[in-house]
C-alpha cells in the first residue's frame, strides 16, 4: 500500500524555486533570496557547467568544481499551485516575476557541443501533447504516450499508476481529473523507460528534462482550490515529484540535479512555437555557417592538465637551467675550459 506524507507548511507563500536533489558538488546555499523566472534557464545552464551571456547574480548558486559537472538536469514546472510540501529537498527559493520561460537555449547548447554523442533532450507539456527530443531521446522515448488520448489509454493498461494511488476525492471519469492524472502516468513512464535503458545514464554526454504539468490548474479552474479534489492531488503530486527526483537521482549514480517550479499563474500569457511530435533535428554541419563554438567532450579535462603540467615543468626547467648557466664558473663547472687551461699549462 502505498503511504503519502501529509501536506505541511511550506517556507514560502508565493511561487517557488525548490531543488529537490543535487550532488554535492553543485553547491546551493539555504536561504531566501528570490530569482526572477527569466532567470531559470541561465540557473540550469550553470549547474550544467555551460556559460551564459549575463553574469547571474543571485547568492543561491556557488561557484562548483570546474572539471567535475552533473551528467543530467531534470526541470519540473508544476502550474497552478504556489508551493509544494515537499517532503525533502535541498534548498527552496521564493519565485519573483514569474514569466513563462523555456529551456530551448540550453537544449540547444547540449546538442551543439554533444552533438556526436547523441545526449538525451527531452521537453514534454501533456496538457498542450507537446514533445521535444533530441538525441537518443527518439529511441528511448518514442513509445511515450503523449497525446491526451494515448496516456487515457495507458492509464487503463497494466502497471498503471490508477493501481497504486489512493485516488480518494479524485475520479476516473472526470476530464480534469483524468488529465492530472495523465501527467503523474507520464512522469511514472519516464522513469520505467530510463530504468530500462540504464547505459544512457552512464556516457558521457548530459541529459536535459523540461517537463511542464498544468493538471492542478485545471483542477483548480473545475473544483476550485480550497475542494477535496484540488487538495487530495497537491498530496498525490507532492509525493511522486519527490519519488521521481530520488529515482532519476539515483539512475544518473547521484549526479543530478532536479528542481521544481511552482508557479500559481504566469505573469502573461505562455506562448510558444510548438514543434512536432518526435520531431529530431539533426545538424549534419556543425562546423560552419553559425560560428559555433569547436565540440566539447570529457576528454578535454585530461588534455588540458597534460598541456597545463608539461608547460609548468617546462618552465621551471627553464629557469633552474637558466640560473645554474648565469652562475657558472668556467674554470670549474665547464670541462671545455678546464681542459683548455691544461693544455696552456703543458704548453
Amino acid at each position: 500500500i502505498a503511504r503519502y506524507v501529509a501536506l505541511v507548511s511550506h517556507p514560502h507563500t508565493g511561487d517557488s524555486l525548490t531543488i529537490l536533489q543535487a550532488p554535492e558538488y553543485v553547491s546551493f546555499q539555504k536561504g531566501d533570496w528570490p530569482i526572477s523566472g527569466e532567470k531559470i534557464p541561465d540557473m540550469v545552464a550553470l549547474t550544467m557547467g555551460f556559460s551564459v551571456q549575463e553574469d547571474l547574480s543571485w547568492p543561491g548558486l556557488r561557484a562548483g568544481p570546474l572539471f567535475q559537472r552533473p551528467r543530467a538536469n531534470v526541470l519540473v514546472v508544476v502550474r497552478g499551485v504556489d508551493s509544494l510540501a515537499l517532503p525533502q529537498s535541498v534548498a527552496s527559493y521564493p519565485l519573483e516575476n514569474p514569466v513563462p520561460f523555456t529551456l530551448d537555449s540550453v537544449a540547444e547548447t547540449v546538442h551543439t557541443l554533444f552533438a556526436e554523442d547523441t545526449p538525451v533532450v527531452l521537453q514534454l507539456a501533456p496538457s498542450e501533447e507537446r514533445l521535444y527530443m533530441l538525441g537518443k531521446a527518439n529511441a528511448v522515448f518514442e513509445d511515450l504516450p503523449v497525446t491526451l488520448q494515448q496516456i487515457r489509454a495507458r492509464l487503463s493498461q497494466d502497471g498503471s499508476v490508477l493501481a497504486s494511488l489512493p485516488l480518494n476525492s479524485l475520479s476516473r471519469n472526470a476530464e480534469a481529473d483524468l488529465l492530472f492524472l495523465s501527467e503523474v502516468q507520464v512522469l511514472h513512464d519516464i522513469t520505467a523507460l530510463l530504468q530500462r535503458h540504464r547505459h544512457l545514464a552512464k556516457d558521457h554526454s548530459p541529459d536535459l528534462y523540461s517537463l511542464e504539468l498544468s493538471g492542478l490548474e485545471e483542477l483548480g479552474r473545475r473544483y476550485g482550490q480550497d475542494s477535496s479534489q484540488y487538495q487530495d492531488a497537491t498530496a498525490i503530486l507532492a509525493n511522486v515529484l519527490q519519488k521521481f527526483g530520488e529515482d532519476l537521482f539515483g539512475l544518473y549514480g547521484d549526479s543530478a540535479v532536479v528542481e521544481v517550479v511552482t508557479v500559481k499563474n504566469f505573469e502573461v500569457p505562455l506562448t510558444r512555437k510548438s514543434r512536432s511530435i518526435l520531431e529530431s533535428k539533426q545538424i549534419s554541419n556543425p562546423g560552419s555557417p553559425y560560428n559555433l563554438a569547436y565540440k566539447y567532450n570529457f576528454e578535454y579535462a585530461v588534455i588540458f592538465n597534460i598541456v597545463l603540467w608539461l608547460m609548468i615543468i617546462l618552465a621551471l626547467a627553464v629557469i633552474v637551467i637558466s640560473y645554474n648557466l648565469w652562475n657558472m664558473d668556467p674554470g670549474y663547472d665547464s670541462i671545455i675550459y678546464r681542459m683548455t687551461n691544461q693544455k696552456i699549462r703543458l704548453d
